[in-house]
C-alpha cells in the first residue's frame, strides 16, 4: 500500500524504518516542524532525522489539518499511519485515504489513553501493558482497535526501559496491522468507552516524591519517572534527583521522608507505609551515582528528613 507515516518522537523511529523495509511503499513523512533545542539550536525530531536517512519525502506543519490538507490529497494515499505525532488530525484529513488512518498508543486501550502512557504504567503499578492498533477517530484514542499486542512488566522495569521495549513492539504490530487490512482480513471492534482512563502529560514539576506514599508505590514511581522527569525531592534545601529505590525492611521507626538509617551501604527512607532503600542518588550539579559511592565522600545526617 501507499501510506504516510506521521510521528515525532523516538518512539517511532523504529516503526518507520520496519515499514520502510517492507513491501509497503512511504510516500511521504510528515512530522512536527524543527524546535529549538540546545541553546536555541532548531533541531529536527527523531523522525525527520531518520526519514532523511531514509531518502524518504518529509512535509512539517503546525497545524497540517490547516496547512497540509490539500498535499494529503494530492498525495492520495491508501493508507495513513499514526505513531505519537502530536497533533489532532480533522475530520477532513481522516476522510482522505482510502482505508483511514491506523494509530500506534502504547497501552492496552481504553486504559491509558492520552499523554504518557507508559509512565503512567509503571507509576501505578501495573503488571501489563502493550501496544494497541486502532483507527484513528477525532477524539482522542477513542478509534476501534484492531488489536493489542501485549507484554509484562518486570518488576524493576524503569518506565525508559519500557519505552525502548514497546518501541520495538509497535514496530512489529503495524506491519501486522498493515498485512491484515491490505488483505482484508482486518476487523476493528469498537472501545468500551465506560474503561477508558486518560493520563496527563507530565512535567518536571510531576517528579516530587510523596514520602506520605506507601514504600511500593514510591518504588513505582521512581521507576515511573526514569529517565524524565526524574522523581526529586529535597534536603536542607537543595534539590535531589533520585534514580532507583527498593522497598527493604527496617527495625526503626520515622515519620514520612525521615531517613532512619545512613552507613557506608544504606540510605533508608520511612514512607507513609514501609521504607525504601534509596539506591541511585544525584546531588546538585553532579553526576548519579549508587548511594554507596555517594556515600564515601558525602554525609548525610540520619534522622533528616526528605520534602
Amino acid at each position: 500500500m501507499r501510506l504516510i507515516f506521521l510521528g515525532t518522537p523516538d518512539f517511532a523511529v523504529p516503526s518507520l524504518k520496519k515499514i520502510a523495509q517492507s513491501k509497503h511503499e512511504i510516500i511521504a513523512v510528515v512530522t512536527q516542524p524543527d524546535r529549538p533545542r540546545n541553546r536555541g539550536v532548531l533541531t529536527p525530531s527523531p523522525v525527520k532525522q531518520a526519514a532523511l536517512e531514509l531518502g524518504l519525502n518529509v512535509l512539517q506543519y503546525e497545524k497540517i489539518s490547516r496547512e497540509g490538507l490539500q498535499d494529503i490529497k494530492n498525495l492520495n494515499p491508501d493508507i495513513m499511519v499514526t505513531c505519537a505525532f502530536g497533533q489532532i488530525l480533522s475530520r477532513d484529513l481522516l476522510a482522505v485515504p482510502k482505508y483511514g488512518v491506523i494509530n500506534e498508543h502504547a497501552s492496552l486501550l481504553p486504559k491509558y489513553r492520552g499523554s504518557s502512557p507508559i509512565q503512567w504504567c509503571v507509576i501505578n503499578g501495573e503488571k501489563e501493558t502493550g501496544v494497541t492498533i486502532m483507527q484513528t477517530a477525532y477524539e482522542v484514542d477513542s478509534g476501534d482497535i484492531l488489536f493489542a499486542d501485549k507484554t509484562a512488566i518486570a518488576e524493576d522495569e524503569t518506565a525508559g526501559e519500557l519505552f525502548d521495549r514497546l518501541s520495538l513492539l509497535a514496530s512489529d504490530s503495524i506491519l501486522k496491522a498493515l498485512d491484515l487490512i491490505e488483505s482484508a482480513s482486518a476487523t476493528f471492534t469498537p472501545q468500551d468507552h465506560s474503561q477508558a482512563t486518560f493520563c496527563k502529560l507530565l512535567s518536571k514539576a510531576d517528579g516530587k516524591i510523596d514520602w506520605s506514599k506507601s514504600a511500593s508505590e514510591i518504588k513505582n514511581f521512581v521507576r515511573g519517572m526514569n529517565p524524565w522527569p526524574c522523581a526529586f525531592t529535597s534536603l536542607d534545601g537543595k534539590i535531589y534527583k533520585i534514580h532507583k529505590v527498593s522497598v527493604c525492611e527496617c527495625d526503626c521507626s520515622g515519620s514520612c521522608g525521615e531517613i532512619v538509617k545512613c552507613d557506608k551501604n544504606n540510605l533508608i527512607v520511612a514512607c507513609g507505609n514501609g521504607f525504601v532503600n534509596i539506591d541511585i542518588i544525584q546531588a546538585p550539579n553532579a553526576k548519579k551515582m549508587s548511594v554507596k559511592d555517594y556515600l564515601l565522600g558525602h554525609k548525610i545526617e540520619q534522622n533528616s528528613v526528605f520534602e
